[in-house]
């Protein structure tokens, strides 16, 4: 099958003359520095990857569903549309990694082909993310400390009232400072820093022949100095009352598997397969 000519996917020179003002919004922003771009990909080049997206039930995909999360994710480059596929190496190419750095402010950034926990991420009505700092290092890279998260949404006619909107909290968790809602070819850039805690903690609404479709994608930078390494970290809210031990014990499971990951070289089909085995359903 042919592939997309993805000199034309991503406008440069559109997005390069706004990116003095956009990197100074994206660097203030608070509670974190975070941006979100409207259009971000050429309309063509949106409506394909969406037209192309995998279900839930095709191959490849990995179902996440424990206390501190329900959805599906699908890594697996060879599995995934060639639309989708140009996608992705456009976002991972030399020339977009040098914008995401002068966006950012984050020199050095290198993107990561094995799509690491990224890839592409579904949630079905009643999927939920609870609210969290992501894992600091990746799994198989020891010294690649993670930095910048990307996530470009595909999502037409996404309504209010079906909720899915990302959380951006307060480095404290003593509340929501921005929420963002997942609409048509939005793109949201963050910085994943220790206390840059954000999630979609309330179940989805939309309706059953719905989901909330994304590309996530992740940035890192490579350390002189081995980084300490953490599990994702899931925080209650302050309105979470009891939920907030299961919340915690389930963290503590993430972060044993996180440790035996690393250790035996696993991938996250494996725990998917385990998951999906005691829960009894995807």
């Amino acid at each position: 099958m042919n592939t997309i000519t993805t000199d034309t996917l991503f406008d440069y020179e559109r997005w390069q003359k706004s990116l003095p003002a956009d990197a100074q919004r994206y660097q203030q922003n608070q509670p974190y520095p975070h941006i979100a771009l409207e259009n971000f990909l050429e309309p063509w080049a949106a409506e394909r990857a969406l037209a192309s997206f995998p279900a839930v039930g095709d191959a490849g995909w990995i179902h996440y569903v424990h206390v501190n999360e329900k959805k599906h994710g699908l890594n697996k480059m060879d599995l995934l549309p060639p639309a989708i596929q140009d996608v992705i190496r456009e976002m991972n190419s030399p020339r977009f990694v040098a914008y995401l750095s002068k966006l950012t402010g984050i020199p050095n950034l290198i993107s990561d082909d094995s799509l690491e926990g990224g890839g592409l991420h579904q949630s079905k009505r009643n999927g939920f993310l609870n609210v969290h700092a992501d894992f600091t290092v990746h799994p198989h890279k020891r010294n690649w400390r993670r930095r910048v998260n990307l996530l470009i949404y595909l999502n037409h006619d996404w309504k209010p009232e079906y909720r899915g909107d990302l959380e951006l909290w307060d480095r404290q968790m003593k509340g929501v400072v921005q929420k963002i809602a997942p609409i048509f070819n939005r793109c949201v850039v963050f910085n994943t820093d220790e206390d840059s805690y954000h999630g979609l903690p309330d179940p989805i609404l939309c309706p059953e022949d719905m989901t909330r479709k994304s590309i996530a994608l992740y940035y890192f930078t490579e350390e002189a100095v081995t980084p300490t390494l953490r599990a994702t970290n899931y925080k209650a809210r302050p309105d979470d009352g009891a939920k907030a031990i299961l919340i915690w014990l389930d963290k503590k499971m993430v972060a044993t598997y996180t440790t035996l990951k690393r250790a035996l070289g696993i991938d996250d089909a494996f725990i998917s397969n385990i998951l999906n085995r005691l829960s009894g359903k995807k």
